[in-house]
Formats: C-alpha cells, structure tokens, sequence
C-alpha cells in the first residue's frame, strides 16, 4: 500500500512540476541534467529565432521566454487545420542547488537550446591564502 501511495505521490509532483507552464499549448519540453559542478538545462524551442529568446536567472529560478510571431493565414486563404505551436511560450526552471548566474552561458542551434549553469563551490575552505613578501 505504501508503495502505491508513493507511486500515486510521485505522479502528482510530477504533474506540479509542470505547472510552471503558462498553458497546455505552450508547453516547452526541457531536461535538466546534474553534472557535478553545473547544471545543464536543454529545451525544445523549434521555429524560434535566437533573438526572440530571454534568459533571466533569480535566485535558483531559471525562466525561459520566447516570442514567436505569424500571420494568421498561409498565402492568401486561412488554416483549415493548424497543430503547430505558433504563440510566445515561457517555462520557468526550478534548480535545487544555488548557481553562479554570472557564469552561466547559453547556445542555441536547430531549434535546441542549451543553458550552462555552474553551481556555487561549498569546499568548506573559506580561507585565502596571504604571500609573505
């Protein structure tokens, strides 16, 4: 029983982890992957150009925004059909360790983008070592 409820538990946050979208259509789809000392988030962002895209970083909150223009109808009669996604999209990251937001980068290619985010060192050793001249 324990574990159905952990399984049951574990779908819902899930589902809340998602929730950081701003509306079903405009899902992005995105990894983040834990790499010793940074974090590399990947998103799916096809037919977007790179201008259009805005990265801002607070705190251990990554947001991803981007616009995404186009003319209502193809040539000179309207959409029978139009599954595409066609509107701005934002996605916000939730990072479960501080990060070095000065350090971050980003690439974007073929509709990919990939976002660097280094984590904040805790050696423990806070001392700085003085030469002696």
């Amino acid at each position: 029983m324990f574990e159905r409820m952990s399984k049951q538990f574990g779908d819902m946050s899930h589902q809340f982890d998602r929730s950081d979208l701003t509306g079903v259509a405009s899902a992005v789809a995105v990894d983040v992957a834990d790499e010793d000392d940074e974090f590399v988030v990947v998103a799916d962002l096809p037919g977007v150009e790179k201008e259009d895209i805005d990265l801002t970083i607070t705190e251990r909150v990554l947001t991803i925004e981007a616009t995404h223009e186009t003319d209502e109808q193809h040539g000179s009669e309207e959409y029978i059909r139009r599954e595409r996604r066609h509107e701005s999209v934002r996605r916000t990251v939730r990072l479960p360790e501080d990060i070095v937001a000065d350090e971050a980068s980003a690439s974007y290619n073929n509709g990919v983008l990939t976002v660097t985010l280094p984590k904040v060192t805790t050696d423990g050793d806070d001392s700085h070592r003085i030469d002696v001249e």
